[in-house]
Order: structure tokens, then sequence, then C-alpha cells
């Protein structure tokens, strides 16, 4: 069996692990039963694992992580968003927190079931270990802001449901507001530092590769824009003190205003990066 047949079967079977876990994790929501949650953590767990193996092998197949294909592309995205969740997960036991992040982890597999495995992201000039560790680390990034953001969203949920004092058994499903506000603090001091390098690494490629224009890019002006707001955020906590409800709050509306702006810049304007 070569490396490509195996490599198909692993992602099918990641596709299928991933699937259940969404269900799992919705179903936990809808029967309010916290042990199926928990089962959906190790599904996803083990997707995890066969993911990366998955990867592994692309590595081995495209001689080397800058020559990777789309679809492996896409998967490494489902792979940072998993990973980061379990990594959260294990250490503060908000297994719900699955019911948000899941549905995007499933997004990239889906995203990744329809490109193609040998055919590369990158362009040409473009296939260099600076531009994959500006993607990944800019992926990553921005994996551990959306992670906060849904953290911030469950936070809203549950004081909503303790301040009105509906102390229901969804209300004791959902993870103490403490670790959710953690999980917010916790993705908002990782994602800025990682993103910041990520953007340096870009920056540095697009200058060897691009001579001019590139600082006006939409979807660049997009990442700094987003940068610059989470440093704000991030400031603001460390600095001045937000946190539990204002920082949930404001962590989802900025959420929600990139997600908007990011499909309008990817759907109607020109840019350089329209292999993304």
């Amino acid at each position: 069996m070569s490396l490509i047949s195996l490599g198909l079967i692993l992602f099918k079977i990641v596709f299928a692990l991933c699937t259940l876990s969404v269900a799992g994790y919705l179903l936990s929501l809808l029967v309010k039963r916290v042990m199926l949650a928990k089962i959906s953590t190790w599904i996803l767990a083990i997707a995890f694992v066969f993911l990366t193996v998955y990867l592994l092998l692309a590595v081995i197949s495209s001689t080397g992580f800058h020559n990777l294909g789309s679809r492996a592309f896409f998967s490494f995205c489902a792979l940072s968003a998993s990973g980061v969740y379990l990594a959260l997960q294990f250490k503060t036991k908000t297994r719900l927190l699955g019911a948000f992040i899941s549905p995007f982890i499933l997004f990239f597999m889906i995203a990744a079931a329809g490109q193609e495995t040998g055919k590369s992201l990158l362009p040409e000039g473009l296939r260099n270990w600076l531009t994959m560790a500006h993607l990944t680390l800019t992926i990553v990034g921005e994996v551990l802001f959306v992670l906060a953001s849904c953290a911030g969203a469950m936070f809203i949920i549950q004081n909503g449901l303790l301040k009105h004092k509906k102390l229901s058994s969804m209300s004791r499903l959902l993870p103490s507001l403490s670790d959710l506000d953690k999980i917010n603090h916790i993705c908002l001091l990782w994602g800025f530092p990682i993103l910041t390098v990520g953007i340096i690494a870009g920056a540095v490629s697009a200058g060897f590769t691009w001579e001019r224009g590139w600082p006006a890019d939409p979807k660049i002006i997009w990442t700094v824009s987003a940068w610059i707001i989470y440093g704000f955020l991030l400031h603001q906590r460390l600095a001045i003190g937000w946190k539990g409800f204002r920082m949930a709050v404001v962590s989802c509306a900025v959420f929600i205003l990139f997600l908007l702006s990011y499909i309008g810049v990817r759907f109607c304007f020109t840019t350089l990066h329209d292999f993304i």
C-alpha cells in the first residue's frame, strides 16, 4: 500500500471521527448529559492522533513541509484547532466548549476534503520555510483568538443563567465562569505573541517575494487590524484589569466583526493571498 493510499484512509477515518465528535457534543447539549461531551472529547483526541499521522505521511510524500498540498494544509488547520482546544480542555475540564469549537474543526476537514491531495497550496515563488512558518503561526494565533471568543460566548450564556437564577441542568452542565474567563485569558496571552511572530515572518517573506504594493493588500490589512485590536484587548486585560462579562462581550463582538470583514475581503477584493 502506497503512502498516498494510506493517507487517504487515515483522512477518511479522521473525517468520520470529527463528524461523530461534533454530533456527540451537540447531542450532549440537547439531552443535557456531560458524559456524552466526555466521550466526544476522547473521540476528538483519537482523531487528533490519526490526523497527526496523516500529516506526517503527507510531509514525507511531499518532500517537505513547505510543499504540502492544499488538503494537507486545511487538515493542519483542523489539527491546530483540535490540538489547542484539547490542551485547554484537559487543563480546565471545560468539555462543553467542544460544542462551540468542534464545528470549526469539522469545517476545516470539509474544506480539506474538497481539495486535491497532490496540488500545492502555495504558488511556486512562495514555497519556502519562511512562508510556511508565517501561515502556521498565523493560523495557530487566530485559532487561539477563536477559542477566546467561544469561551466568551459560553461565559455570556452561563452568566445569564446564573444572573436570572435559572439553575437548571443546563447551567450545571456548562463550565464555571472562572474557568471560562481563564481560557479567555490564556488564549489572548498566547495568541497575541504567536500571531506577532507569524506576521513578522510573513512580512519578511513578502519583502523577498513581492517587490512593492504588498503592505496595502486587503488580507494583510485585515490580519494587522486583528493583531492591533487583540493586542488592545490583551493590554486592557493585563494593565486595566478587564475580565469577566466585559471581556467576554468584547471578545465575541470583535470575533463577529472580523469574521464578517474576512468574508468581505475574501469575496469582494482582489488580494495577493488569493491562494487561501
